[in-house]
């Protein structure tokens, strides 16, 4: 049988989302909880690879094992084996080939900024006191729905077949006195967000015209692009499904 785990975590204690040979991963620390379990190996496949330091406020894995398991007894199992910052949320069994990577439709993160200094944030968001122009970096932003090759936005040494991504949200928000930009796409490059970010707060700053934003793709080019944001102001908070790929 196989299930859908939905789980977050707070990723400054690990070195990204999968498995490292001399460092600690998300990935990692759930495979050891589910072996502790069914008393034997689990490995798991999750819907995407967050980098070292980001978090994740919803992300799913799929497993497969040949025990039927009931909700609150595996829920409280794992969540008491899995350290402080990861939680199961909830898990569900699907249709056997159900892909927890290549089933996604769609993929959102949020990136945040505070322009006051605040200790509570200090681990969760980007502290910048030089202002910003928000309305600039929301225009420059809209640009990205116009294109689909986003080269320029990924790290240089990578193994992917494309770099084109279907981006459907890129808008900046002020939510409870914190800046927050939010990206949706049927798919993300490595380091991609991060790069955005950075390329948009040039233009917040005024380094950059909006009109650069054009330039920047159109160049496939990382160099062109700004420098990349820090990855503890980073979440993943949503992955999507057709109703098919997970009844």
């Amino acid at each position: 049988m196989r299930y859908f785990l939905e789980l977050a975590y707070f990723g400054k204690a690990y070195h990204g989302w999968q498995n490292q040979p001399n460092a600690i991963s998300v990935q990692e620390e759930i495979e050891r909880a589910l072996s502790v379990v069914f008393q034997q190996k689990t490995a798991i496949v999750g819907a995407g690879r967050t980098d070292a330091g980001v978090h994740a406020k919803q992300i799913f894995a799929h497993f497969d094992t040949d025990n039927e398991l009931e909700k609150e007894v595996f829920q409280f199992k794992m969540n008491s084996l899995l350290p402080a910052d990861i939680a199961l949320r909830d898990f569900f069994k699907v249709k056997p080939d159900a892909h927890a990577r290549f089933d996604a439709l769609s993929r959102s993160y949020e990136y945040h900024i505070v322009q006051h200094k605040d200790p509570f944030l200090e681990d969760r968001s980007y502290f910048l006191k030089n202002k910003l122009d928000v309305e600039k970096m929301d225009r420059a932003a809209e640009i990205l729905k116009d294109y689909t090759n986003f080269k320029c936005f990924s790290k240089s040494k990578t193994d992917v077949k494309t770099y084109n991504c279907k981006i459907t949200e890129a808008v900046w928000k002020i939510e409870n006195g914190v800046l927050v930009f939010h990206i949706s796409a049927d798919r993300f490059l490595r380091n991609m967000v991060r790069a955005i970010v950075g390329t948009l707060l040039e233009i917040g700053f005024g380094k950059q015209p909006i009109e650069n934003m054009h330039e920047v793709i159109k160049s496939k080019d990382r160099s062109k692009a700004g420098t990349s944001v820090p990855a503890k102001a980073l979440y993943l908070t949503r992955v999507t499904y057709p109703e098919i790929a997970i009844k």
